[in-house]
């Protein structure tokens, strides 16, 4: 899970060469690259996974964490079965860790800051009610967190309570696009279009879209959260990126 706003920054220059080559597309191909490390592959469906919750009681050889560093990981294990077992400075800990991850999540979903924190503060307390029943399946601890904040948004939206409010705040982005033939599409294409296109996206793409971009998040860590295989989310990606550049004026799209 992202800690830091240079991953931010990296997530959204990522999205906006996607969106820049998919607009230079003269015709269709069977894969594109979207930034480091990110593969778009338009493969068939596949059958969905589990949703999260489900597993047996003594599951800590299940235990996992997305971390890079196996001290990391130890850490945050541990902190986790400390607070499965009640312990609050332990639960204390993993919402420093994980809290700015989930806020940034909500505000691109919501695209408010003060519904963003609301939420962020709803998924942790719901997160710390259901820790003593929390189960391992192999998944990142923050994985069970997001799905909480995803399914809190969308019922959220589903009540009707607020409407998809649009900013135009300026996230500081620099540009430093490599020169190619998409150079002069992704100098058009700003922050403000970006975020507007994102929020007029499919519930299920934009969830893609920002947990795989702006998240950092991994293919499995993202199939995890929206219980759809490897196989759907890379689907739900690359056509997400497409629906992306679709949304661009008229004048990129040439």
């Amino acid at each position: 899970m992202p800690r830091h706003e240079g991953d931010l920054s990296r997530g959204l220059d990522s999205l906006r060469s996607a969106v820049a080559r998919a607009l230079c597309a003269t015709r269709p191909a069977p894969l594109a690259y979207a930034g480091p490390g990110i593969l778009l592959m338009d493969t068939g469906p596949a059958a969905g996974t589990a949703s999260p919750g489900s597993g047996g009681s003594d599951d800590h050889d299940l235990a996992a964490s997305s971390e890079e560093s196996e001290g990391d990981r130890q850490r945050l294990i541990a902190l986790v079965e400390l607070a499965r077992k009640g312990d609050t400075e332990a639960f204390g800990l993993l919402y420093d860790h994980y809290s700015g991850a989930v806020y940034r999540f909500l505000y691109y979903r919501t695209r408010s800051q003060t519904l963003a924190e609301d939420l962020t503060s709803e998924t942790f307390f719901r997160a710390l009610r259901s820790m003593t029943t929390f189960k391992w399946q192999g998944k990142d601890f923050g994985a069970w967190l997001m799905t909480i904040a995803r399914n809190l948004a969308t019922d959220h939206f589903k009540a009707g309570r607020t409407r998809l409010e649009l900013t135009t705040e300026d996230m500081g982005l620099h540009d430093d696009a490599a020169d190619g033939p998409e150079t002069e599409v992704l100098a058009g294409i700003t922050n403000e279009l970006l975020l507007e296109a994102l929020a007029k996206l499919p519930d299920e793409q934009r969830d893609c879209v920002v947990m795989r971009f702006l998240q950092s998040m991994s293919i499995a860590e993202t199939a995890a959260v929206l219980g759809r295989s490897e196989g759907a989310v890379k689907q739900l990606q690359l056509r997400g990126v497409r629906n992306l550049a679709k949304l661009m004026p008229e004048g990129l799209r040439g």
